[in-house]
Parts: C-alpha cells; sequence; structure tokens
C-alpha cells in the first residue's frame, strides 16, 4: 500500500520539485509514528496499527522515499538505478522479511530485481527497458536459486512473478504456465 502510495505520487507529478515536496510530506509523517499517534490519514493509521508493532519502525516506513526521490531526476544513470533498486526493493523486501522472521540473504536481492523489473514495465524508451530488465534478470535469477523458507514463500512469490514480468517475451499474467509455477513455488520453495 506504502509503495503504491509513492508510486502514485510519481505518476501524477510532472514537476520534480513538487513530487519531492510530496515525498517529503510523507517522509515526515512516517517518521513522526516513532513518537507519536498517527493523523486521520488512513494510510498513517494502518501502518501504525498492524507494521509497527511488528518491529519496523516509522523511520524505517520513511526511508523507502529515498528509492522513489531518486526518479525524480530525468537523467537515470547506471548508478541511479542500483540506488532505486536498493533504496526501493531491497529495503521494501527487508522490510517485509523482518515482519515476516525471516533472515536470508537472497530477500534484499529479490527486492531489487523485483524494484528493477517493475521500473523495466514503465521505462519509456525500448533500450532503456532492455538494459533494466537485464540488471533484473541477474538479481531475480540469482534470489530464486535454492528452496525458500516457508515465511518467505510470499515474497518469493513475488520475485517468481517479477522473473516473469521480466522475460524477453513475458507471459500473460494468469497463464497457466505462470500459475502452476507459482502454485508450485508455494508447496515446494523452488
Amino acid at each position: 500500500m506504502l509503495d503504491d502510495k509513492f508510486s502514485g505520487i510519481l505518476r501524477s507529478t510532472r514537476e520534480p520539485l513538487i513530487g519531492q515536496m510530496r515525498l517529503t510530506w510523507w517522509y515526515e509523517a512516517l517518521a513522526r509514528l516513532d513518537a507519536t499517534p498517527p493523523p486521520a490519514e488512513p494510510l498513517l493509521r494502518e501502518l501504525y496499527a498492524t507494521v509497527l508493532p511488528a518491529g519496523v519502525s516509522g523511520t524505517m516506513l520513511a526511508e523507502l522515499t529515498d528509492g522513489w526521490d531518486v526518479l525524480l531526476d530525468p537523467a537515470l544513470d547506471e548508478a541511479a538505478i542500483d540506488r532505486f533498486a536498493v533504496r526501493r526493493g531491497r529495503r521494501l523486501f527487508e522490510l517485509a522479511g523482518a515482519v515476516l522472521g525471516i533472515v536470508d540473504d537472497r530477500i534484499g536481492l529479490a527486492g531489487e530485481g523485483w524494484a528493477l523489473a517493475d521500473l523495466a514495465l514503465r521505462t519509456l524508451t525500448p533500450s532503456d527497458r532492455d538494459a533494466v530488465r537485464a540488471r533484473a534478470v541477474e538479481r531475480l535469477d540469482r534470489a530464486l536459486q535454492g528452496r525458500w523458507p516457508v515465511p518467505g514463500r510470499a515474497l518469493g512469490a513475488m520475485t517468481l512473478s517479477a522473473r516473469f514480468h521480466a522475460a524477453e517475451a513475458p507471459e500473460t499474467l494468469g497463464s497457466a504456465r505462470h500459475v502452476g509455477r507459482l502454485a508450485w513455488h508455494r508447496l515446494t520453495g523452488y
């Protein structure tokens, strides 16, 4: 939900300064959750009630804005794309892993690949899309090696779905192969 909120800010913002101001508001509002009850914003109330009791601080959630902030710069070089992958995807997956009680080095790598696969779907030029997709595939393939622990299989399924979408010829969401592969992952962790 929070990631979708940040994505919506970037989709609806044409001026980088306005986007930065909106992300800054969210950063500050999330960080305040560590010291004060949430304001009337429904998403902040939901996070306060569900995520903070699981050991994730408001400051940790606030740091997710740093990933989206990278995309406000119209010139995305390789270093910026890597920062986006780490600050959005790695952080998000590691926070989810913390809530689920999972300690696995592949979680952060999976998050990076997931964020890059998502970015590749949104990238405008074919050459940029191919470059981002290649970076996503490399991370996703490494993250999908070995068995995923039972509590982490939802994140593993997100990783697997991202890998499907990052393929050179992506399959249709809900295809028999896609659904079967996700079911197999759920049962076995592979």
